[in-house]
């Protein structure tokens, strides 16, 4: 039976030395970026590259340590104009065997463990997948342009005083109150 065929940034697990690492350095060209960004859903991913290593851990397990260097394009949140981002990030992943995972039953609830860096090992490890997640955690979830301001808006029903974001605070009131005592006095 014939091999699959690997795409670039990926490693075949048998293949990989159990006695030193295997290198990577990945810097996908313009196509592959503009591939990404629309996979990520982003207007731009203007320099992308991972350059790391997959090295063994354990008696079965793998790492993979990187350094994720970005320069991605997203929309403001406020006024969809475009925000550059310059994205540098430390990424580890953990590959280790599913009997890892097994002791979880289909279906049962478990707490979120606090290390998402570990993944189930299969027969390809793969770097490029790797960057990619890594990028979109790494991008920010509010981008906005240097002076972009939400300002305030105001809903009420005809004959209703609109309630102001300043009405909302717990001491707002005591404000109006004290307004009012001075005012007395």
């Amino acid at each position: 039976m014939p091999q699959e065929v690997l795409k670039p940034g990926e490693y075949r697990v048998s293949d990989l030395s159990s006695r030193r690492e295997t290198a990577f350095d990945l810097q996908p060209d313009a196509d592959m970026r503009a591939a990404i960004a629309r996979q990520l859903d982003l207007p731009g991913v203007k320099k992308l590259r991972f350059t790391g290593e997959i090295s063994p851990s354990g008696a079965r397990g793998w790492t993979l340590t990187a350094k994720l260097g970005a320069t991605v394009v997203q929309p403001c949140v406020v006024t969809l104009d475009p925000v550059t981002t310059r994205i540098d990030e430390a990424v580890e992943r953990r590959y280790v065997p599913e009997e890892y995972f097994d002791d979880v039953e289909a279906g049962a609830e478990m707490e979120m463990p606090e290390d998402t860096s570990t993944e189930p090992l299969g027969a390809i490890i793969s770097a490029y997948d790797a960057m990619v997640e890594s990028l979109l955690l790494a991008l920010p979830l509010y981008p906005r342009t240097e002076n972009a301001e939400l300002g305030e808006a105001v809903f009420a029903e005809d004959g209703v005083a609109p309630l102001k974001d300043e009405d909302t605070k717990p001491f707002a009131g005591l404000a109006a109150l004290r307004d009012q005592f001075d005012e007395k006095s």
